[in-house]
């Protein structure tokens, strides 16, 4: 019952897609590693965004305080991260779970978030920018997700609409683009949950969380 949201870089949307899915399936969240402690977290932003009470807010497992790669935020507060212990809560309801930038992005000096995704065995969604270079960052992703066997849900697109990068996507990288999430202004609960309605359907997630 657990769903892993990554993305093709840092700043694509995630923590705002995760909000949409949070609500849409009526899920727990988890970020396993928050980089950053200034302003609002992002478990923080998808309990506002969502309105997931807080028990479905599972605590963020390492919380540090420098806005960089998990490896070297870890660093500066003199602690290393235990990859071992990063595993998903067993609940019984659907799990999302929040990477932290891209699939690359390393933990420790030896072990990146995609070896994690890949010893947990969750299905993916790939959060994808629309905007130009969209092309190259999200079939090298998926080349990586699939390298290592990690099951795939689908693409979920973020920002102004771009057909023919969906068409694009979808037959070179052979997979399923699940919706597009515009860039909301104002970004509300309301909004995101209109917009989420709008783009994505519960059915096609429905699947992965009954199996994971």
């Amino acid at each position: 019952m657990r769903i892993v949201v990554t993305g093709t870089d840092t700043g694509i949307g995630k923590t705002v897609f995760s909000a949409g899915l949070t609500r849409l399936l009526d899920a727990a969240y988890w970020k396993p590693v928050q980089a950053g402690l200034d302003g609002e977290t992002d478990t923080e932003a998808v309990r506002r965004l969502s309105g997931a009470a807080p028990e479905r807010l599972v605590p963020e497992t390492w919380r540090l305080s420098l806005p960089a790669s998990p490896h070297l935020a870890a660093e500066h507060d003199r602690v290393r991260i235990d990859v071992d212990a990063l595993n998903p809560p067993p609940l019984n309801r659907p799990l999302i779970i929040e990477g932290a930038g891209g699939l690359m992005v390393p933990l420790t000096r030896a072990v990146l978030y995609i070896d994690v995704f890949a010893r947990w065995g969750a299905p993916v969604v790939l959060c994808a920018r629309t905007a130009l270079g969209t092309l190259n960052h999200t079939l090298l992703s998926l080349e990586a997700l699939r390298r290592r066997a990690i099951p795939v849900i689908g693409v979920a697109l973020i920002g102004a609409p771009h057909a023919d990068n969906a068409r694009t996507i979808a037959d070179i990288g052979r997979v399923r683009v699940l919706g597009s999430l515009p860039h909301l202004d104002p970004l509300t609960p309301e909004s995101l949950a209109s917009a989420f309605a709008a783009g994505f359907a519960a059915r096609d997630f429905s699947a992965f969380t009954s199996q994971a």
